[in-house]
């Protein structure tokens, strides 16, 4: 399926690009395979996608 997390656009836009594609990356696979809601598994993502991006920057 195909999420767009429109509602969520204002969380998402303040972050950095490759930080909010992984961000609705992981959001999609929450809610898919994990059963989330749109808003928690963006709130989950929206962290997870932060922690990857700082353990790539090291």
């Amino acid at each position: 399926m195909d999420w767009t997390f429109e509602e969520f656009r204002a969380e998402l836009d303040t972050l950095n690009p490759s930080v909010r594609k992984k961000a609705i990356e992981i959001a999609k696979e929450l809610i898919e395979k994990e059963d989330f809601s749109k808003e928690k598994a963006i709130k989950k993502a929206v962290v997870m996608a932060e922690e990857w991006f700082y353990d790539l920057e090291g």
